[in-house]
């Protein structure tokens, strides 16, 4: 198992891909970006040598900072147009 330490960097690494997987404007781009977190984060969950748990963090930030880009990237030239199996977004009442 992780130290502590690790653990609260791996959660947090884990938290930030989802949320910047979800921001990707794109459904396809955004259920794979999480879908593909979900499964490695899952897929290394029982490491315990504690030089590749660091590797797979460092990993996970380069990688991550790459999902920030793409989400940026992807709101800047959307075309605001939804597929048909996205839900559509109800408007919050005041």
């Amino acid at each position: 198992m992780a130290t502590p330490a690790s653990r609260t960097q791996v959660l947090s690494l884990y938290r930030d891909f989802i949320r910047y997987g979800n921001k990707l404007s794109s459904y396809n781009f955004r259920s794979y970006a999480v879908r593909r977190s979900r499964d490695a984060f899952r897929a290394h969950a029982d490491e315990s040598d504690a030089t590749k748990i660091a590797s797979l963090i460092n990993r996970g930030k380069q990688d991550l900072e790459v999902v920030k880009r793409q989400a940026i990237i992807s709101t800047l030239y959307s075309s605001g147009q939804k597929l048909v199996i996205e839900k559509p977004v109800a408007p919050r009442s005041a």
